[in-house]
């Protein structure tokens, strides 16, 4: 004998199945609900002040970072692609008028750039001397800069340009500046980066940037975009280490004087 559902049971699974084959496609309504943070480190659920507070903690904890991307300060564009640790940090920084290279192992700061770095004279030189020293003075200028072209130049550390230089190389300096978002926080869009999900974190409007921060594993922040058109920078390549190596005494020259300063450069 075949025992019929009742017709209560029955009248159920009809409306359950004009339902899920009415609603404006076939997922509509029926889907099981996703939760955006599942197989994510959780951070997501937190408020923005705390996303920010967890990713500040993981960048006080890590050992190495590779930071690229480019920076506006006091008028002057800056791209940077550095590679930073406790002790010390390597790459280039490329500015309106140059290019050169940092290397610093501990408080030993080395500088590295081509002729056109080194050739900052203006035409000063020489002026109330009849003429002729003006050139002299731009050939001699020529020439420092042929020898000091691609090697590296010790900077002392009493020299001006030391601590705006050793700056750009300093892990705990250059990412305490950069990744204090300002203003009323409030989290913003769900995004990934190389592969990777985010939660994004929103200073004040209109001055306060916008930090990626990872959703995946250790929160460490990926993506800083700064307020005002002042540049975007990357973060990756969180605690992978890397080697810091003296140059040689044969890549290395005296420049005998102090280095010349960025408004001589320009």
């Amino acid at each position: 004998m075949t025992v019929l559902p009742s017709s209560g049971r029955t009248r159920r699974a009809v409306l359950t199945v004009a339902l899920c084959v009415g609603l404006a496609g076939p997922a509509a309504g029926c889907a099981e609900e996703v939760d955006p943070d599942k197989g994510t480190n959780g951070v997501g659920k937190l408020t923005a002040a705390e996303i920010q507070r967890k990713a500040q903690t993981a960048v006080a904890g890590a050992d190495a970072v590779r930071l690229s991307g480019s920076l506006v300060s006091k008028g002057q564009t800056y791209k940077l692609n550095m590679k930073l640790k406790e002790n010390g940090g390597l790459g280039s920084v490329t500015s309106k008028s140059s290019t050169f290279q940092l290397l610093r192992i501990g408080e030993t700061l080395y500088l590295k750039a081509d002729a056109g770095f080194w050739s900052h004279a203006d035409g000063d030189e020489g002026e109330g001397s009849g003429g002729s020293g003006g050139s002299g003075g731009k050939d001699a200028d020529a020439s420092a800069a042929g020898k000091l072209s691609d090697k590296y130049v010790k900077v002392p550390q009493d020299d001006p340009s030391y601590k705006q230089l050793s700056g750009f190389t300093d892990m705990e300096v250059l990412l305490g500046g950069l990744l204090t978002l300002h203003g009323e926080l409030t989290k913003g869009d769900r995004d990934t980066l190389g592969g990777v999900r985010t939660i994004k974190v929103n200073g004040a409007k209109g001055s306060g940037g916008t930090l990626d921060v990872s959703l995946e594993g250790t929160p460490y922040p990926l993506q800083l975009q700064r307020a005002g058109g002042a540049g975007t920078v990357t973060l990756a390549d969180w605690n992978k280490d890397f080697e810091l190596e003296e140059p040689t005494k044969s890549q290395t020259v005296d420049y005998g004087s102090r280095l010349p300063s960025s408004d001589e450069r320009r």
